[in-house]
């Protein structure tokens, strides 16, 4: 029994989709998974029971990456076949079930979205898939001590870059005298093309009590670091997402991106966003009013402090 399931582009919605690929597991367990993803999302899958394969997908021309992995798995027979690209590729296979994303409904949350194709209800929680050795370097580079705030100052984008300098205030407020995470220590997780706007949060605290993951780590292993974190505080990324999936408390800054459709997705989790509305901000990127750096100005340190309080408050600060 083989399962094929074919992710999203994106690592945001690839960890959306996480829930929904283990209830499949579940209801198959004996099934060989194969998962079809793109170079940046690949990562995320390595760490799945049963894997047979991780298929990468890089774009071509004409559409000849959906030819390569048909030639790659046309000949065998698949229990199930999951597309969540809404390509036809799924139709091209031998398959005993198929389960195909159509016409996308935004108007609610991707996680619901998807589990109502599968007719799951109510939606699954995320799932992150790690090995020993994601646990074992995350205790390397985040070892025992004093609680850990995780920023990701990060996007793919940036009009949605909160500014580094309000990351620096609110790591200073937290972190300092009085805060609730007196003397905490900060993780910074970035890319490695992200360090610029990475800098102001690495500066906000003394070098003791900075922990440098910008471009030093893969997926799983940012999900290892987010789970020995007290909170996670960043901008909507695929960071965000996972923060969210591994059970990280998590707060999400919003501007130019529906929250309604990607909020991070847990009861541990919450989002904040900028005075304009989404409707707003992309209004202004249709008239050409495009911040040169970021749409984010529009969301105060004050607002980002106390919904982090507010959350740390409702899930309580363990270390």
């Amino acid at each position: 029994m083989r399962l094929l399931f074919i992710t999203a582009t994106y690592i945001g919605d690839s960890v959306l989709s996480s829930g929904v690929l283990q209830h499949v597991m579940d209801r198959h367990p004996e099934a060989r998974v194969t998962v079809a993803a793109s170079p940046i999302a690949a990562p995320l899958f390595e760490a799945i029971p049963r894997l047979e394969r991780i298929h990468i997908i890089v774009k071509k021309r004409y559409a000849l990456h959906w030819l390569d992995l048909w030639r790659h798995h046309a000949a065998r027979r698949w229990e199930v076949v999951v597309d969540l690209r809404g390509s036809a590729i799924g139709y091209c296979f031998l398959a005993g079930r198929r389960i195909m994303l159509g016409r996308r409904d935004r108007s609610r949350h991707t996680v619901e979205e998807l589990s109502a194709l599968f007719g799951i209800d109510p939606p699954p929680d995320l799932t992150v898939w790690l090995a020993p050795r994601h646990e074992a370097q995350s205790e390397t580079l985040i070892p025992a001590g004093a609680p850990v705030l995780a920023v990701g100052p990060g996007a793919n984008w940036a009009g949605k870059q909160w500014p580094g300098e309000r990351f620096a205030a609110v790591i200073r407020h937290l972190t300092g005298p009085e805060g609730p995470l007196e003397g905490a220590r900060v993780a910074v997780l970035a890319a490695g093309h992200e360090r610029t706007q990475a800098e102001p949060a690495l500066a906000a605290l003394p070098p003791e009590r900075t922990i440098d993951l910008v471009g030093k780590v893969d997926l799983p292993t940012a999900a290892a670091c987010l789970r020995r974190s007290v909170l996670f505080i960043g901008n909507d990324s695929g960071l965000m997402h996972l923060a969210a999936a591994a059970g990280t408390p998590t707060l999400g800054l919003f501007g130019p991106s529906p929250e309604w459709r990607y909020r991070p997705w847990s009861p541990r989790a919450d989002y904040v966003r900028t005075a304009e509305s989404f409707d707003e901000l992309f209004a202004s990127l249709n008239a050409g009013r495009r911040a040169p750096e970021t749409l984010m100005n529009g969301l105060p340190v004050e607002t980002v402090i106390d919904a982090a309080e507010g959350l740390l408050g409702r899930v309580g600060a363990s270390a």
